[in-house]
């Protein structure tokens, strides 16, 4: 509601206001938006286990192929090259595994340097378990920030550098901590 009638409040007395007004609305409309994302952002988080499907045979490829697909759009934008080994198929939750891939990605790609983004996800057979990594060439993260970046909305850069709610991350290591996994980074 509030993004509502800021908006009409927006197109109706856009201009006719000093730039002082017209200014605070925005600022209104934005910060609405971004309460918008962040409540989406954390009902996701909070919907992990209750809505989590039963654990079963997913074929990561098939989710590699799916994600890729939904950041088509950013992949284009961003003349990102992403290259994958061989993905096997695993026990899992199909939907929250495409989550954290897409996370990962998406990260990869929105935090990327003076150069298009190149990211290659891998898999490696360790004994009873796999090791998947999603590496980059971008800006990476600071040895001293590396723990802190998978709490809720903890962010290293600001919105205006770069968007988002800083909860991707949590997210992840949520899903993979359901999944008996560990999450973590290397610079």
């Amino acid at each position: 509601m509030v993004t509502s009638f800021t908006q009409l409040l927006e197109k109706r007395y856009k201009g006719q206001l000093d730039t002082d007004a017209d200014e605070y609305i925005n600022f209104i409309v934005e910060g609405a938006h971004r309460m918008k994302y962040l409540i989406d952002d954390l009902l996701a988080f909070s919907r992990l286990n209750t809505q989590a499907k039963e654990i079963e045979k997913v074929n990561l490829e098939t989710v590699l192929n799916n994600v890729l697909s939904n950041l088509s759009v950013s992949i284009k934008e961003k003349n990102a090259s992403i290259s994958h080994d061989l993905l096997p198929t695993i026990l899992a939750d199909d939907s929250q595994m495409m989550q954290v891939f897409q996370n990962l990605i998406a990260n990869a790609i929105k935090f990327h340097g003076p150069i298009s983004p190149k990211i290659h996800v891998s898999a490696q057979k360790d004994e009873n378990k796999w090791i998947f990594a999603v590496s980059d060439n971008g800006i990476g993260i600071d040895p001293e920030y590396q723990k802190q970046i998978f709490e809720v909305f903890k962010r290293l850069h600001t919105r205006k550098e770069y968007p988002g709610s800083g909860i991707g991350l949590s997210i992840s290591q949520k899903i993979i901590n359901r999944h008996d996994g560990r999450i973590w980074v290397e610079f």
